[in-house]
């Protein structure tokens, strides 16, 4: 590859995948969007972590982990950046993509593999396009082995049925935070997408297409389920961030109030866990119960939105720390 082009490796089932996609469209960089096949498969087993998606730079190496790409593309194309200007934005931002990436992938995963609707209708489109069996691409015996696969992964990811109705709930508590604030030209920073609509387009999209998700979403939050739609190419979308003040409250400060109630007491408990060496964390949220064996990963996410917080000038600190108190997150961002 020599013509300035990417490839991104992918699968429309897989929300990450869709979430880099949408990045690169709006960006107006350069690439071309490539199911993942077996043969690609093998090409890129080198890489650790092995997931969807994968992109390959101009120079034909691979690359993955979505968070770690768009930062690394905000260094090499300056043009229509994901970040927002303003530091203090900047930060809320990254926590909530890491909100989307790392929670909300969780009520997906419950909802894709807990009901046998779902089940049939995610295996034969996921087990085509994720190329992860010896069987023939679209056969019977593919989709069925994903099908098992990711029922087989359920406990491990939290999808139980201890842990379903906190997940549900947060779903729900999700959607309540998006519904009154989408619109036809509104983002969480301004006129313009941030790297955190993004990470929700790429979890809220496919749960506006999974059938029980869907549902819900359509009763509940119909213009969100607009607002994933249209985010899906926003190559178009001409705008301009927010002042700080506008934008740290109402839809943001929604998010961040389930960021305080949830996942952060989610990350310090699994942090603690996996320092005591514990088999399983547990917490209780909003009166529902949460257990889940410890994840190495998710102690470098809370570890890294810590070292972020902890790098921003006391004045950006100081101009957070209303509207994180309010909601819950200054505690854990800032434990001392």
């Amino acid at each position: 590859m020599n013509d300035g082009r990417y490839r991104l490796v992918g699968s429309t089932a897989s929300p990450y995948a869709i979430k880099l996609r949408a990045l690169l469209r709006y960006r107006r960089i350069p690439f071309d969007w490539v199911i993942m096949t077996k043969a690609l498969r093998k090409a890129t087993e080198h890489l650790r972590p092995n997931l969807i998606p994968v992109l390959q730079y101009p120079d034909g190496t691979f690359r993955g982990e979505t968070t770690i790409l768009a930062y690394d593309l905000e260094a090499r194309h300056l043009d229509r950046s994901v970040i927002p200007d303003d530091k203090a934005v900047a930060f809320v931002c990254d926590l909530l993509e890491d909100l989307a990436d790392e929670w909300a992938v969780k009520p997906l995963f419950m909802y894709r593999w807990w009901d046998p609707e779902d089940q049939a209708y995610v295996s034969r489109w996921g087990g085509e396009e994720w190329s992860v069996s010896d069987a023939p691409t679209g056969s019977p015996e593919e989709i069925e082995q994903f099908r098992k696969r990711q029922i087989s992964r359920m406990p491990i990811l939290g999808a139980t049925e201890v842990n379903k109705s906190l997940l549900e709930e947060s779903y729900r508590r999700i959607l309540a935070a998006f519904e009154p604030h989408v619109g036809m030209t509104r983002y969480l920073f301004g006129s313009r997408p941030s790297l955190a609509d993004f990470a929700w387009f790429g979890q809220l999209s496919e749960m506006a297409t999974d059938p029980t998700p869907m549902r819900i979403m359509r009763k509940l939050a119909p213009f969100t389920d607009h607002w994933v739609r249209r985010l899906d190419d926003a190559s178009g979308v001409e705008g301009q961030w927010y002042p700080r003040e506008r934008v740290l409250g109402g839809w943001a400060e929604a998010l961040l109030k389930i960021a305080g109630d949830l996942y952060l007491p989610f990350l310090a408990a699994n942090a603690e866990a996996f320092a005591k060496g514990l088999e399983r964390l547990e917490i209780n949220v909003w009166g529902l119960p949460y257990a889940l064996a410890p994840f190495k990963y998710q102690v470098k996410c809370l570890q890294s939105l810590r070292e972020k917080f902890a790098a921003l000038d006391p004045k950006e600190r100081k101009a957070l720390r209303p509207v994180l108190e309010r909601t819950g997150c200054w505690e854990h961002l800032d434990p001392k």
